[in-house]
């Protein structure tokens, strides 16, 4: 498959890591996705697209257009079409709030259809997108959909999330939450209560994923894999702790992971942590 992405003009480049055209013939159709430390928009210009939350009581969603997806906290399956046409927004973890009318917390660990959160919008989206064959165009028609879309006056405490978060970004997630809330002048209690309601989680949470996924893309399916040095590295100073949640997150011992798990292909996007799950 072929990925093109880039990295929108400020101000979205404080929410947004990148937005991305994914096309071509997947190597595999069913994917393992752990959770990773970003926040998503997909309009699909291909066939449906199928996904599987790792929680057996959830159903499986079919979508034809196009859904948002919060943070996850857990793993999830995804089916591409045959062939594969995607455009998509990889947010930070904080990032969709100033461009979605709505509490994060009913977007975490959910996928939502796009017109459920910009109302009658799909349509008119994916028809301009469709129109554009090269990628550059599709993308720049997006950051100007996404620009439009920011709020002019951010949320109240979305400035804060952002600061402590980017912290939990530059040192991924090995950062106290105490420290996070001593350094911005705020109780812990009403630190994760913003972050809640701009990121769906806890600063805990948000730093547990940034831990994981600094484990997950450091490994080098090609090379031998040292898991304790990789594990300490990450910030797991306790084994029993890191297996427990290494098979949490992916569903997998780390043997077992790596034994599915294919070397990543150049120009995928930074969440390459999925697997195979056919």
């Amino acid at each position: 498959m072929e990925y093109v992405g880039q990295v929108p003009a400020p101000p979205l480049d404080r929410f947004i890591d990148d937005i991305y055209c994914l096309s071509g013939v997947p190597r595999h159709r069913r994917m393992n996705v752990p959770p990773m430390p970003s926040a998503h928009l997909f309009l699909n210009l291909g066939g449906p697209v199928r996904l599987w939350d790792s929680d057996p009581l959830v159903p499986p969603a079919v979508f034809t257009d196009g859904w948002f997806m919060g943070v996850w906290t857990r793993r999830f399956l995804f089916e591409y079409p045959t062939p594969v046409r995607l455009v998509g927004v990889h947010f930070k973890p904080w990032g969709m709030s100033p461009f979605v009318d709505m509490p994060a917390t009913e977007l975490r660990d959910r996928w939502v259809p796009v017109d459920a959160v910009w109302r009658r919008s799909v349509d008119r989206i994916r028809n301009q997108v469709g129109d554009l064959a090269p990628a550059t165009g599709t993308l720049r028609l997006l950051e100007e959909e996404l620009r439009s879309r920011l709020a002019d006056a951010p949320s109240r405490g979305l400035g804060l999330v952002q600061h402590a978060g980017g912290r939990l970004e530059t040192f991924h997630g090995a950062v106290p939450v105490g420290a996070l809330a001593e350094a911005a002048g705020v109780s812990g209690n009403h630190l994760a209560t913003l972050f809640k309601s701009h990121v769906g989680v806890t600063p805990k949470r948000v730093a547990r994923i940034y831990r994981f996924a600094r484990l997950i893309l450091s490994v080098d399916a090609l090379r031998p894999v040292d898991w304790s040095g990789l594990a300490q590295t990450a910030g797991y100073f306790d084994q029993a702790h890191f297996s427990r949640e290494f098979k949490d997150f992916t569903g997998h011992t780390p043997t077992q992971y790596l034994a599915r798990r294919f070397p990543a292909e150049q120009g995928l996007p930074p969440d390459s942590g999925p697997m195979p799950a056919d």
